[in-house]
């Protein structure tokens, strides 16, 4: 077993970009130049945050997000994976979905709680830098295909959309939960701790490899419409989604438990490989069998 992982690693990091080498791939520089504008766009929104401008800086977080599912695509399309890329690709995660969303949350609803208020979004950025030194550690991790259909807790960008459901709200007109600063810490607290738990959520890789082709054009006018109720009605759209979100995790829970009893029973019902008695036995050597 040993060697077969080290074989993989070994694999996988002949596959990797080298930027130690003298040129480098042109292909190679697309996917970093959208992890680079996904950068952009956090920081934009920790000084939107600042300055007050909560429906920009919740743009801009958005926005991260959408590039962050666009440049690890590219990279595997453009076959343009390097370390470079994916040590990037993590800085500018920690920075998008941890620092910039904390911030936000911050200084719209928890400036008047100061102590607590500090803490509770202090772990939730600390949360996601753990969450994303735990993804990292386990890319060279063999695992069961079905496992590739589940994150091991709630993955960054969805992270920082969830955690900002108390703006949504209340620029929505739905809730403003500034009045009860203690629950907006409380529900920041809980989502640092779904960012490090090992709870199974569903990461929709499998789903995604093949669409069966009376489903293209349902699928194609689920995501028009969901665009078109984004640029409409953009905070009661994020608010049900996140809602949506949230309510599938009990689910997910439920599939990855039900999978895993069913490598269990395919283990246990697997035939045990015949075994070879060795040709010496209690120092007697074995006769060959003479034909007459």
């Amino acid at each position: 077993m040993e060697e077969r992982l080290e074989h993989h690693r070994r694999r996988r990091r002949s596959r990797l970009l080298s930027f130690s080498r003298g040129q480098i791939p042109a292909r190679a520089l697309v996917p970093n130049f959208f992890t680079l504008l996904g950068l952009c766009a956090g920081l934009t929104a920790i000084r939107m945050a600042i300055d007050g401008w909560y429906d920009w800086a919740i743009a801009a977080i958005v926005f991260a997000a959408l590039l962050d599912g666009v440049d690890g695509r590219l990279a595997r399309l453009l076959k343009a994976q390097s370390r470079f890329g994916a040590e990037l690709d993590s800085l500018a995660d920690f920075v998008n979905f941890g620092v910039a969303p904390a911030m936000l949350v911050f200084t719209w609803g928890l400036g008047n709680f100061r102590g607590l208020g500090w803490i509770a979004v202090l772990a939730f950025a600390i949360g996601m830098g753990l969450r994303l030194a735990r993804f990292n550690s386990m890319l060279d991790v063999e695992k069961p295909k079905w496992q590739s259909n589940y994150f091991t807790g709630v993955p960054a960008p969805a992270g920082a959309l969830v955690v900002l459901l108390p703006l949504y709200l209340e620029r929505a007109h739905l809730l403003d939960m500034r009045m009860a600063p203690q629950l907006i810490a409380l529900y920041t607290l809980a989502m640092a701790f779904l960012l490090v738990s090992t709870i199974p959520t569903f990461s929709g890789k499998l789903a995604g490899e093949r669409i069966r082709r009376e489903y293209v054009l349902p699928v194609f006018m689920g995501v028009g419409v969901v665009v078109g109720m984004l640029l409409t009605y953009p905070y009661l759209t994020l608010s049900g989604i996140v809602a949506g979100y949230l309510g599938l995790i009990p689910v997910s829970m439920r599939r990855y438990r039900w999978h895993e009893e069913q490598d269990r029973i395919a283990v246990a019902e697997r035939p045990a490989e015949p075994t070879i008695l060795p040709a010496i036995e209690a120092g007697h050597e074995a006769k060959p069998e003479t034909r007459h």
